[in-house]
């Protein structure tokens, strides 16, 4: 095989594109992988899932220490952070998740290019290094695993300093006295989170009437109360018109969505986080016959294959919930197809979780979905206050909610809002990928005393019986 010749080129190594090259190496494809950042990983690595984590888990440490501690008869007498120790161990954090990425390229012999990829065809992609030198790559299949990049929000110039993405959010060098989040979604919640438990007071803008849109609509009013309880602020309903940079501050303009009178919020941080759209405009798409929508979503059929035989897509830049596992799952279920075997997403059982403190966790329908499509179906809850294990750790907000279909009784949705949601979400998961019923998980024997109990005791509350409330 020449040289710069592959059977498949991979552009994107974050979690869908260095998944899927691994993959496509162990079933024996020549595959190479292009990046424009020197470090692998992608956003998710290098400055989005596993960063934001890094100070989640640091910043929640402290708060514990603060606020928790005493009850378990632990003093630490003054407590306090040191902001540059937490953003080490943050880098670390990265640094050693992109170095492994590294290591496993160089086990499966997937090789690794740095530059800037633009697809001149099905069978070529050229790559542009930082000093303007071009290889050109010949190949039989080409892969796109680009990602996605936060969306900009009009009137408000971003500068990663005083108004910043949550790219700028994990890289701030003092913490805000007053942080701005404008945007009440997953990422949104989670650095004002971060920056609420180390003393910034945090107001949350929301364009809707309510915190998390698409999340269960019961469980996002009782998640919200959690976090005013924590000192968060929300403005509901509310849109953000302009932002005006001083030398310490930000005049923040807003007014309501539904109209009124405008009013000024000042402020030193902006954080937007109003979601994210496809990194897609650079690859030369067009000049290739690549279909995408009118939103930059490469379009693609039921094989991950674009409208151009032998150029295929996946993760953020196609259809489909913007979560690093969905991308990691079709990463492998595309090299799969190109390599001559099965591949399949299931795209009903995807979950999706909010890492704050404590967490959310869904997966499957919400309640609001079921009414919409009227399906006739039953609930089952349980408090995190009736289950021992939460009492113990003294995290008792919060509680397991199941969706079952009132006839068959199959498991149609859960939704969890409680210490180690994130965890406790997979028994679902599994349970529904094999079509499980709400009397399957709460005939199944659960360890006593775990948090899992919750969620036990929910599958049995569908039928009416719970034990313990």
């Amino acid at each position: 095989m020449a040289e710069n010749t592959y059977d498949l080129v991979v552009i994107g190594a974050g979690p869908g594109g260095y998944v899927a090259a691994i993959r496509a190496a162990q079933l024996g494809l020549n595959v190479a992988c292009i990046d424009k950042r020197k470090s692998l990983g992608g956003t998710c690595l290098n400055i989005g899932c596993i960063p934001s984590k890094a100070l989640l888990q640091s910043s929640e440490h402290y708060s514990h220490a603060l606020h928790g501690l005493a009850a378990h008869g632990v003093n630490v007498g003054k407590v306090s952070y040191d902001l540059s120790a937490m953003m080490g161990h943050k880098d670390k954090v990265v640094k050693d998740n992109t170095k492994g990425i590294e290591f496993l390229f160089k086990k499966n012999k997937v090789t690794s290019y740095h530059g800037t990829a633009s697809i001149k065809s099905a069978t070529q992609v050229d790559v542009t290094s930082e000093d303007g030198k071009i290889e050109s790559l010949k190949t039989g299949s080409v892969l796109i695993a680009t990602g996605s990049e936060s969306a900009p929000l009009p009137g408000v110039e971003i500068d990663e300093k005083q108004i910043v993405t949550s790219t700028g959010a994990l890289t701030l060098e003092t913490t805000p006295k007053h942080l701005v989040v404008v945007g009440a979604g997953y990422i949104g919640l989670e650095m004002g989170s971060v920056w609420a438990r180390l003393g910034a007071e945090v107001t949350v803008i929301e364009f809707l009437d309510r915190i998390t849109p698409g999340m269960d609509g019961e469980v996002a009013k009782a998640f919200q109360k959690i976090l005013e309880k924590q000192g968060m602020t929300f403005k509901l309903g509310t849109k953000v018109t302009g932002a005006e940079t001083l030398k310490t501050k930000v005049k923040l303009t807003v007014e309501p969505a539904a109209g009124g009178d405008a009013e000024t919020i000042d402020c030193d941080t902006v954080l937007v986080s109003i979601g994210r759209r496809p990194f897609t405009d650079q690859l030369g798409l067009d000049e290739a016959g690549v279909k995408t929508t009118d939103r930059g979503f490469v379009e693609i059929d039921e094989h991950f294959q674009t409208n151009v035989e032998g150029i295929y897509a996946i993760g953020d830049c196609v259809r489909g919930p913007m979560l690093a596992h969905k991308a990691e799952d079709e990463g492998v279920a595309a090299a799969e197809i190109i390599s001559g075997e099965s591949g399949h997403v299931n795209y009903d059982v995807i979950p999706g979780i909010v890492y704050t403190w404590p967490e959310v966790a869904s997966v499957g329908k919400t309640e609001e979905q079921l009414k919409e499509e009227g399906v006739d179906y039953r609930i089952g809850k349980f408090p995190f206050s009736a289950n021992g294990r939460a009492r113990a750790a003294n995290e008792t907000d919060g509680f397991v909610k199941l969706l079952a279909d009132a006839k068959t009784d199959r498991v149609l949705g859960a939704h969890i809002l409680g210490p180690d949601a994130g965890t406790l979400i997979h028994e679902i998961v599994v349970g529904m990928e094999f079509g499980a019923s709400a009397e399957d998980i709460a005939r199944t024997c659960h360890g006593h005393p775990t948090l899992s109990e919750a969620v036990k005791e929910a599958a049995l509350a569908v039928d009416g019986r719970t034990i313990h409330i």
